[in-house]
C-alpha cells in the first residue's frame, strides 16, 4: 500500500487557502467567514485548520474540501451561501 505524503499535502493547504482568499485581506476574509483574523493568519502560516472552519469555508465559499486538503477536483463545488 502506498502511503500519501501527508507532510507535502499539509504544506499545500496554506497555499490553497490563500488562493481561496484571493485579493481580500485576511481581516476581510475572516469577517466574511465569521471567524477571527488570527485563525486565518495561523492557517495560512501552516497550522492545520479545525474541522468546523473547513465546513464553514465549504459552505460559505463553495470550496471543495477534497480540493483544499488533497488538491483533487475543482476548487469550487458550486454549493455555497454567503
Amino acid at each position: 500500500m502506498v502511503r500519501p505524503n501527508v507532510e507535502k499535502m499539509k504544506k499545500q493547504l496554506p497555499v490553497r487557502l490563500a488562493r481561496v482568499r484571493g485579493v481580500r485581506s485576511q481581516r476581510r476574509f475572516a469577517r466574511d467567514l465569521g471567524v477571527f483574523q488570527q485563525n486565518i493568519n495561523r492557517y495560512e502560516a501552516g497550522t492545520t485548520p479545525h474541522t468546523d472552519f473547513l465546513m464553514t469555508l465549504g459552505m460559505k465559499e463553495g470550496v471543495s474540501i477534497d480540493w483544499l486538503l488533497f488538491g483533487k477536483g475543482r476548487m469550487k463545488n458550486g454549493h455555497h451561501r454567503r
